[in-house]
């Protein structure tokens, strides 16, 4: 009997996974981008800025679009339903094409994105595709070896990098769209396996070809510190779009800032635990969005909310942590700290209302 190596696992792996990985390439109109983020175009030179370059000088998509980003995304249904990152469509406005492994290329239609993680499902009109298999990331362990696949650097199709857990439930900020807003993303898995700008929303797999998660993001600066999302974040939107057409989650509809020693003292607040209610200061968002469920119950800016649910609120349970527990219609008891004052309040969970944005 031949023994099986380490390295034939992970040719294997490779060979059952990489059919199921797809490009996806972000395209939007010039006229629109020029209206829009006009200085996104604009490039630096002798201490002022040039004015944007024409639109032939700009990479284009095969459809004529400019190409403005892109990313990976996994097979995760025969019939064309792929699984990425949320950051990767967050444009509502932009065009999205996924090229499969075969280099078949194909428009591709958002059907949902998580309000709460970093992970988003694309529709394409394929059929009979290969597709990866889904594992339990609840049942990894730390130094479990692992294969990251995708696009690196949106240019290296078919990019694989080997490595391993490195860390379990990690929290960390990310920026998650265009106009910089930053999400605190939880319970991530960490590995030392190399994720890249453009290998984001392709898989993490076990050496058995199974995902266990959606590469997320890279510490920049840092030296073998990539972060995934938990597949069965993903398993639990699949089930909820098979359901109900849609990803469904509990929306406070708050804007905040968990506090720490430092915050407290520049704030001048009399705790430094818990999240104080702040509007953003990209385009001024206010701190609590119109017509929330936190309106309603009449939470106000400035509040510092101290528990959720009797969950005290810190640096490492955020708002959005218990939220995750909650089911919708149950009624939320949110403690807050108001002038000095702890007053308790009561909200129902609500889901997010369309077009709503930002926000907990």
């Amino acid at each position: 009997m031949v023994e099986t190596t380490y390295e034939d696992k992970i040719i294997t792996t490779v060979r059952k996974v990489m059919p199921a990985v797809a490009s996806i390439v972000v395209g939007k109109d010039y006229e629109r981008i020029v209206h829009e983020r006009p200085y996104e175009l604009m490039t630096q030179h002798g201490g002022h800025l040039d004015p944007p370059p024409s639109e032939e000088e700009l990479p284009h998509t095969a459809t004529g679009k400019i190409r403005i980003g892109g990313g990976s995304g996994f097979v995760v249904d025969a019939a064309g339903l792929i699984v990425t990152n949320k950051h990767v469509v967050h444009d509502p406005d932009a065009e999205y094409m996924v090229t499969t492994a075969a280099e078949d290329s194909y428009p591709a239609r958002v059907l949902a994105r998580d309000p709460l993680n970093d992970v988003a499902v694309l529709k394409i009109d394929a059929d009979g595709l290969p597709a990866v298999a889904l594992g339990n990331s609840d049942a990894i362990q730390l130094g479990q070896a692992v294969l990251a696949v995708g696009t690196a650097l949106g240019e290296f199709q078919n990019t694989v990098s080997a490595g391993i857990i490195s860390g379990l439930s990690r929290v960390i900020s990310a920026a998650v769209d265009g106009d910089g807003t930053n999400e605190r993303l939880r319970g991530l898995i960490q590995t030392d396996a190399a994720i890249n700008p453009g290998n984001s929303g392709g898989p993490l797999v076990n050496l058995r070809g199974e995902a266990i998660g959606i590469n997320a993001a890279v510490v920049y600066g840092a030296q073998n510190i990539g972060f995934a999302i938990p597949i069965n974040k993903v398993l639990r939107d699949l089930e909820e779009l098979k359901t109900y057409g849609r990803i469904r989650r509990p929306f406070m509809g708050v804007r905040y800032l968990l506090l720490n020693p430092m915050l407290k003292k520049r704030f001048r607040l009399p705790v430094e635990r818990g999240a104080f209610v702040l509007r953003e200061g990209v385009g001024d968002r206010p701190a609590v969005v119109h017509g929330s469920a936190a309106e309603h119950a009449g939470i106000r800016e400035a509040d510092i909310i101290v528990a959720v649910n009797d969950v005290p609120i810190d640096e490492k349970v955020g708002i959005e942590d218990v939220l995750e527990k909650v089911t919708l219609g149950d009624k939320i008891s949110v403690k807050v700290l108001r002038e000095g004052r702890e007053h308790t309040l009561t909200m129902a969970a609500e889901e997010r209302a369309a077009g709503s944005t930002g926000g907990k």
